[in-house]
């Protein structure tokens, strides 16, 4: 089953100058999930309920210089990363969901790779 987690808002698009429409669905199907489980099941376990939030609410976001995914991180008591890639569907799919530790999320925002949004913004 492939389901709707969330959309591209119009700052994340302009933060990060992203092609794609206010509003653009980000997915998760079942291959996507079986390959969090594989790769990170404790993170998966603790965080799948809140990937919504992840992606809706982000504190960070950036691209990823690696494979190009957009990175949506968000904060609770851990920090929490979710990539998001287009599909040959031309869909956007939730890949990867687990926990990065802070050191990384502060030194890419020095460097500029992640932005932070507007807090204000984040119910």
């Amino acid at each position: 089953m492939i389901e709707k987690i969330g959309e591209f808002s119009r700052e994340v698009i302009e933060l990060l100058g992203l092609d794609v429409p206010e509003g653009t669905a980000i997915f998760l199907g079942e291959s996507n999930r079986a390959h969090m489980k594989s790769r990170h099941p404790q993170d998966y376990e603790k965080y799948i309920g809140r990937i919504g939030k992840i992606v809706t609410y982000p504190d960070f976001v950036g691209i990823s210089e690696d494979d190009g995914s957009i990175e949506f991180i968000k904060i609770f008591k851990k920090n929490v990363k979710v990539a998001v890639r287009i599909a040959v569907d031309g869909d956007y799919y939730a890949r990867t969901l687990y926990e990065i530790h802070p050191n990384r999320v502060k030194n890419f925002a020095k460097e500029g790779k992640l932005f932070v949004l507007d807090k204000r913004k984040n119910i």
